[in-house]
């Protein structure tokens, strides 16, 4: 059966770059096609003898009138029982107006002013927002870094648990990650950065490992986390949760986080899932 992905989102927040990434990675992508074509198009692709199995549909280029025909598209659309995810970028005002300033773009609204179009956008896309799968904050990330997200998002095509799940590994230093929906702090372990000989390794490394999951605090952190996601795995799934983001944090995001979301990824595995494992802050 094919699956569809529906890129929408803020104008300014990633659109073009994502479409981009998800050609290279095998999606067919649609831009800036009416709402009211995509169910025409599934319908095609529905058809016996289609080679064609991952569809993107780059939304919200259309106007107001486009805007307001894209969520009754999507309902539609996921009644036929198809595979259905949305992907909405946003991204902060503040970095939206300094965007549309460099690259002197009129936006597509033409309200009063930049700063009036993005609120005015901001309002009609929010039942999109609230009914998407991922949402992604692109403030501060680079085209590499949202190349890399979307990768670990949407580079297979079905996870073994039905549900397909990532695991982040971050500093509280350099902020929270944005679209996670699960944020563990295992900070109140000790920390390597304070051993002069292992400062300069990670997580990745065997004796900073050693040095992290030799503690009797550490083991029971990994085993009570794998009887709550023991619990929770399978009823997000059941309800139909498309993807589960868990986010470890230590104080750098260099040596605690890194090896307990190393562990925590095989835990996860041996439940069925296949994780992806991304360390945010590890060359920082």
């Amino acid at each position: 059966m094919a699956e569809y992905l529906i890129v929408a989102g803020m104008s300014g927040a990633g659109r073009s770059s994502a479409a981009a990434t998800l050609e290279d990675m095998g999606w067919f992508v649609i831009d800036n096609l009416p709402p009211s074509l995509i169910g025409k198009v599934a319908d095609l692709a529905s058809h016996p003898g289609s080679e064609l199995d991952r569809f993107c549909f780059v939304a919200g280029r259309g106007g107001l009138e486009s805007m307001n025909e894209l969520v009754p598209a999507i309902e539609t659309l996921r009644s036929s029982g198809a595979r259905v995810r949305v992907l909405f970028l946003d991204a902060s005002d503040e970095v939206l107006v300094r965007r549309y300033e460099g690259s002197r773009r009129r936006h597509p609204l033409e309200a009063d002013g930049v700063l009036e179009s993005i609120r005015l956008e901001r309002d009609l896309l929010r039942p999109i927002r609230e009914s998407a799968e991922v949402v992604i904050d692109t403030s501060s990330v680079n085209v590499h870094q949202l190349r890399d997200r979307l990768q670990e998002l949407f580079s297979s095509k079905e996870s073994p648990g039905g549900m397909e799940t990532s695991v982040v590994s971050f500093g509280f230093k350099h902020g929270l990650p944005l679209d996670v929906d699960l944020v563990l702090d295992c900070r109140f372990l000790p920390n390597p950065h304070w051993v002069e000989a292992l400062r300069p390794h990670t997580g990745l490394d065997e004796d900073v490992r050693e040095y992290v999951l030799e503690r009797p605090e550490a083991q029971e952190f990994l085993a009570r986390i794998t009887d709550l996601l023991e619990f929770l795995l399978p009823a997000y799934a059941k309800e139909g949760k498309s993807y589960l983001s868990i986010a470890i944090g230590c104080t750098g995001g260099r040596h605690r986080s890194v090896a307990i979301a190393e562990e925590l990824a095989k835990a996860i595995r041996a439940q069925g899932f296949a994780p992806t494992v991304h360390h945010r802050d590890i060359d920082r």
